[in-house]
């Protein structure tokens, strides 16, 4: 299968075929769905094939034989052609969230060269658990100005990858606990130019400029050594007013 999200995270439609179908779910040649992980939810969406017919995808999840798109309606047979289509506007929320956890996570890294205990990802927020033992209100001022200097500076942000052995010998490149890290032969990079580069498996923005103005929602102490922070996101105008792919 052809994780279509993992090299254009702006495809929102395809033509795929049903290679299977059991307890509810859903397997395509290829896919534009992203499954949940990595703190970032799955998304959702419609597919649509003969005459009218519809199943609407509502959970996307990795399984042992794929990518299994779970839903509500008439199951399509295998051997279907069907046409995906994402919820693009929930797509473009997580891409959006997920790039400015991103630049937080780089802004820290490149300060106090800590990495990253936890994370997630929503349609209207995010939060990241950083390992900083004192973080105070002027810290964290600093920490947002740094993240909206790097949103400001309209940054091209690329998609690359390495192989595991690679990745493993540049520990700047893994910023989450070994143990999460994927098995996986090649490592995919996000790349946001001239400023920070993370190993990750999740959708992003094109720009640093798409992100918008963050803010802090809230600070909550989570022990000693772990605090987190909720950021939020300008809204969209108006549905549909995210970039076309």
């Amino acid at each position: 299968m052809d994780a279509l999200y993992l090299t254009d995270a702006y495809q929102r439609e395809l033509t795929s075929r049903v290679t299977e179908t059991a307890a509810g779910a859903v397997v395509l040649t290829d896919t534009v769905f992203y499954p949940q992980g990595g703190g970032q939810p799955c998304d959702q969406g419609t597919l649509h094939w003969g005459e009218g017919r519809t199943f609407r995808v509502l959970d996307v999840q990795k399984g042992p034989k794929g990518i299994l798109h779970r839903g509500e309606g008439e199951l399509p047979p295998v051997g279907t052609e069907v046409t995906g289509r994402i919820d693009w506007d929930r797509r473009y929320a997580h891409m959006r969230y997920h790039t400015c956890l991103h630049i937080l996570s780089g802004v820290v890294f490149h300060r106090f060269g800590s990495g990253i205990t936890g994370g997630q990802i929503y349609e209207d927020r995010a939060r990241m658990d950083l390992s900083l033992p004192d973080l105070n209100a002027a810290t964290v001022e600093e920490i947002l100005s740094g993240v909206n200097r790097v949103v400001e500076e309209d940054r091209p942000i690329h998609v690359r990858s390495l192989s595991r052995e690679e990745a493993e010998r540049d520990p700047s490149l893994v910023r989450v606990a070994r143990e999460l890290m994927p098995e996986v032969d090649r490592v995919r990079l996000i790349d946001i130019e001239g400023f920070d580069v993370q190993a990750d498996g999740g959708t992003h923005v094109r720009s640093t400029r798409e992100v918008g103005r963050v803010s802090l929602q809230k600070l909550e102490n989570k022990g000693s050594r772990n605090k987190r922070l909720y950021l939020t996101l300008p809204r969209p105008e108006r549905t549909g007013t995210a970039p076309l792919p």
